[in-house]
């Protein structure tokens, strides 16, 4: 299978989709983040002293599915259609799961958009708890599914 980010000569390039035909387009990331007991009290509790966490952390997992063509040099800016938040207190980790949900009816899928909200949402927690636990982890960012496009459908097992 040869890269579709290199042209003939090897050289980076971004994907033309001039000729693909709008399809809708669905993407759900998802990603965890481990810390201390305290920390994770601290946040459910809305104790910490740089505000509401998880707002917080939602509102930037939104701004980073948008802004993702800024950050990863290939990505077409996209005009999106949908980003949705969720974050699951996971008490016994402890810690929290988050999930991004990235829509649009476009020529290229959304899975960088979510992955790229999960990982922004979960780097705002960590900066916001820092202070609090410095040995936090964030892992597993994944994608969990997909619709749409050349590729059609993907849904992790």
């Amino acid at each position: 299978m040869q890269l579709t980010h290199l042209d003939e000569k090897d050289r980076p390039k971004m994907v033309d989709v001039s000729d693909k035909q709008d399809t809708f387009r669905e993407a759900l990331a998802s990603g965890t983040i481990k810390m201390s007991q305290d920390a994770y009290d601290m946040i459910v509790s809305e104790k910490t002293k740089k505000g509401p966490v998880i707002q917080t952390a939602v509102v930037a997992a939104i701004l980073g599915t948008k802004k993702t063509s800024d950050l990863i040099p290939m990505c077409h800016p996209l005009m999106l259609t949908s980003v949705n938040c969720d974050i699951e207190e996971i008490p016994n980790l402890p810690g929290f799961k988050m999930y991004v949900t990235a829509k649009l009816k476009g020529q290229t899928g959304v899975e960088m958009e979510a992955l790229m909200g999960v990982s922004i949402g979960l780097l705002t927690i960590y900066d916001m708890a820092k202070a609090i636990d410095k040995s936090m982890v964030i892992s597993n960012v994944q994608l969990e599914k997909k619709s749409g496009g050349k590729s059609g459908d993907f849904k992790r097992e």
